[in-house]
């Protein structure tokens, strides 16, 4: 039997409707059923919910070993699994299969449910069908204003609390507020492990501490889960925030259906913050919802909860409201293609506000190159522009490349707080050591609290427009006396008496921007951001925006997906260009040098002509010892027709380190003159390992991927080595296509490969 099941917008469900859709619409889902695609089966068993009271989610998707492409399909309730506090583990799923003949079949239909079904009215209902928009092949969303409402419920029913704050939605629309039961203790038993949850927080904000859900561990036998773990928020050490603290609450479902506390630990490491007495009845949530890679939602947004008051707070959204279906529907769409796709929702008092998303290249890009990054924000030049945003690094060709894009809803220490720390849950905790970012208040705060131990460098560009904004009153005289202070200022000592000379010679003393500009020297003058690795981005110029000015306000959500993807791929063409060049273009010596033949031996050629450049300079200056006290020795190193441009190099013989008052190393990762000259006079011929970095050598996208950190599970490690390998294949595809020797060549080395593979297999 095959059952026509058509588009959903294209059905209505009324007793009244007659024909071959009347019969449609009343079936059961059974074993052996057939459909045209897999979305026909998605739309038939979403009307059958929807009739029932239930509601859909897409499961897991599983695909051909041969040609990779899907072979089978789960629908799920959407209380299924246990990721979420309003889910309760549901076993309700059908799963189609794709046959020979094009068809795709039930072979899976599990139809009893473990909760109450939903109506709207408390009673039966008839099926009401939501309008889902196509997905075209150019990714043109448009999406119905019906659809729009709809999607945002879904939003809101999938709201979860995995950072350890209670669901504020069932707590205010349900009133299942769990009466308090004193102190936990083992034993003590629970209907659901989402009254667990709300227990244990409820207790944990009085005595001043917050809870994340930690582990849970499924039966060998049915894979359903058994028991969960509720941990104290400074559990573990992936976050600087955390303490390793041990306390935690720990639930097993018994064959009963009961949830009892059978371990407990309640000792924590750390002082407690309880609340005072007045505040206790009035319970502040934090709630700003994150839809995560498996399209669900975790979240904190503050909420008051005052006797079941809820008091919301407004804030500003800069995007579109009638743009989060759309984007929504192309990241699901991305994500069926790619599975280390990452996107995730800010959601404010049930609005989506900034919105995070990165592809699974981008992310393993993150795991080579995210020592040093950018925060684009140019769109802020601009009143008229889309709030689009992107994070990009340096690659080993010294090209830009995506790690990340965003739209930010507001400006605020929230938004961008938010912004990074959802960064550090899709790069798997990557904190870089630089970022270069607007110098807004916001910003800063936000770097400061997301990530510590990491420098922010100001925008150039934004520094410029203040200057002219605060200096412009002060002539040609001033500008020339100003660059040399910030930009030949070789010691800290000297750029005090440079800039104090400013302040009493041009009257400087009382203007506030200038003051301030003093206190954060360390955050844009050249001179002390030398110590920082930057990958020698160019902290003094204006960089250039990944897409361009390709976005303004009128730009429509379509246009918007279609020139960032043209965008994108411009991009990626440039890097596997530049990436061929490196493996078919050699290099020229100009030296008879062994560290030369070293370096063009490893590094790329856009890095290696960077130390070709340092290598022939450094004939120009000579070396002096001025300094040596057993193992450390000190060489002043000078330049022969210059005796003001010198640098001081310090070596320690025992185990060859060596630096330089320069700092390019430090700041570029390629080694200076300076350090080079001193290797000529003490006859070093090859430059120690420790000063080729890897993420600058021709293997930086192989290498790295073995010091991956994998504790973000197998999903993460399988995403990344996914893209690495898909990377290496391109690149033997791109070579092989430029002649019939060079193709037959790279398929019999694939051929050879997939040889080895089976037998290791």
């Amino acid at each position: 039997m095959i059952v026509k099941a058509y588009p959903i917008d294209m059905v209505r469900a009324t007793d009244e409707l007659g024909g071959e859709n009347d019969g449609n619409c009343m079936l059961e889902p059974f074993v052996g059923q057939e459909f045209d695609s897999s979305d026909a089966a998605l739309n038939f068993y979403s009307s059958y919910a929807q009739r029932v009271g239930f509601k859909v989610r897409i499961g897991q998707l599983y695909r051909s070993r041969t040609d990779g492409t899907v072979s089978s399909r789960r629908f799920v309730c959407s209380k299924e699994g246990f990721q979420l506090s309003s889910r309760t583990g549901c076993p309700a799923v059908i799963r189609v299969q794709r046959r020979d003949s094009g068809m795709w079949v039930i072979d899976l239909f599990h139809k009893d449910h473990n909760h109450h079904f939903e109506h709207d009215d408390g009673g039966e209902t008839l099926p009401t069908f939501q309008v889902k928009a196509p997905r075209s092949a150019k990714l043109m969303v448009n999406v119905s204003h019906r659809r729009k409402i709809h999607l945002f419920k879904d939003v809101e029913h999938a709201f979860s609390c995995s950072s350890g704050i209670i669901d504020s939605k069932h707590l205010n629309e349900r009133g299942n507020v769990i009466p308090p039961r004193g102190e936990p203790c083992v034993g003590l038993e629970f209907n659901s492990a989402n009254e667990a949850y709300q227990f244990y927080n409820a207790y944990a904000a009085n005595a001043g501490f917050r809870i994340r859900i930690g582990q849970l561990f499924r039966s060998k036998n049915s894979g359903s889960i058994t028991s969960r773990r509720f941990v104290c928020s400074k559990e573990g050490f992936q976050h600087p925030s955390r303490l390793g603290c041990g306390a935690f609450m720990r639930i097993k479902r018994h064959e009963s259906g009961k949830w009892v506390v059978d371990r407990l630990k309640k000792e924590h490491n750390h002082d407690l913050e309880p609340q005072p007495e007045t505040q206790k009845r009035n319970l502040t949530v934090s709630k700003r919802f994150t839809g995560e890679l498996n399209g669900g939602f975790e979240g904190k947004e503050p909420v008051n909860l005052n006797y079941g008051i809820v008091i919301k707070r407004t804030r500003e959204n800069k995007i579109g409201s009638d743009w989060y279906p759309g984007l929504f529907e192309y990241f699901q769409s991305k994500q069926a293609e790619d599975t280390g796709f990452f996107y995730a929702v800010e959601v404010e008092n049930s609005n989506c506000m900034s919105v995070f998303w990165a592809d699974g290249r981008s992310r393993f890009s993150c795991s080579q190159f995210g020592d040093t990054i950018i925060l684009d924000t140019s769109y802020r030049k601009s009143a008229y522009a889309v709030p689009f945003a992107t994070f990009f690094g340096v690659n080993h060709h010294k090209q830009p490349v995506l790690l990340a894009c965003a739209l930010i809803a507001e400006e605020s220490v929230e938004s961008f707080s938010w912004l990074f720390q959802t960064w550090l849950r899709a790069m798997s905790g990557c904190h870089p050591l630089s970022i270069i970012a607007d110098q807004d208040k916001a910003i800063q705060q936000a770097v400061a609290q997301v990530f510590p131990r990491t420098l922010h460098c100001f925008s150039s560009w934004q520094i410029r427009k203040k200057e002219q904004d605060n200096l412009n009153m002060l002539d040609e005289t001033f500008r020339f006396e100003y660059e040399k202070c910030i930009y030949q200022s070789q010691t800290a000592e000297e750029f005090d008496v440079g800039w104090n000379m400013l302040v009493g010679k041009y009257g400087l003393k009382d203007n506030a921007w200038f003051k301030e500009m003093y206190i954060k020297r360390n955050n844009w003058v050249p001179l002390f951001l030398r110590g920082t690795f930057f990958a020698g981005i160019p902290t003094t110029d204006n960089f250039e925006s990944c897409f361009g000015a390709a976005f303004n306000a009128q730009t429509p959500l379509a246009e918007f997906i279609s020139r960032y993807e043209i965008g994108l791929e411009r991009r990626r063409d440039e890097e596997r260009k530049e990436s061929l060049n490196s493996l078919n273009l050699q290099g020229f010596l100009q030296t008879k040098e062994p560290v030369e033949e070293q370096c063009l031996r490893l590094y790329t050629h856009a890095v290696f002509k960077v130390f070709q450049k340092e290598l022939l300079h450094c004939y120009r200056y000579l070396g002096f010892k001025i300094y040596e006290e057993v193992a450390l020795s000190r060489y002043l190193v000078r330049r022969c027709e210059n005796d003001n441009e010198k640098c001081v190099v310090t070596v320690i013989s025992t185990n060859l380190t060596v630096n330089c008052s320069c700092k390019m190393f430090e700041y570029e990762g390629i080694l200076c003159r300076h350090i080079l000259r001193v290797f000529q006079i003490l006859g070093i011929s090859e430059i120690p390992p420790r000063y080729i970095l890897h993420r600058w050598t021709r293997n930086a996208e192989y290498g790295t991927l073995l010091d991956v950190d994998t504790d973000g599970g197998p999903q993460e490690l399988k995403a990344v080595m996914l893209w690495s390998l898909r990377e290496a294949a391109c690149k033997y595809i791109e070579a092989g296509a430029t002649s019939l020797e060079k193709y037959k060549l790279a398929y019999e080395i694939m051929r050879e490969g997939g040889r080895k593979l089976r037998w290791q297999r």
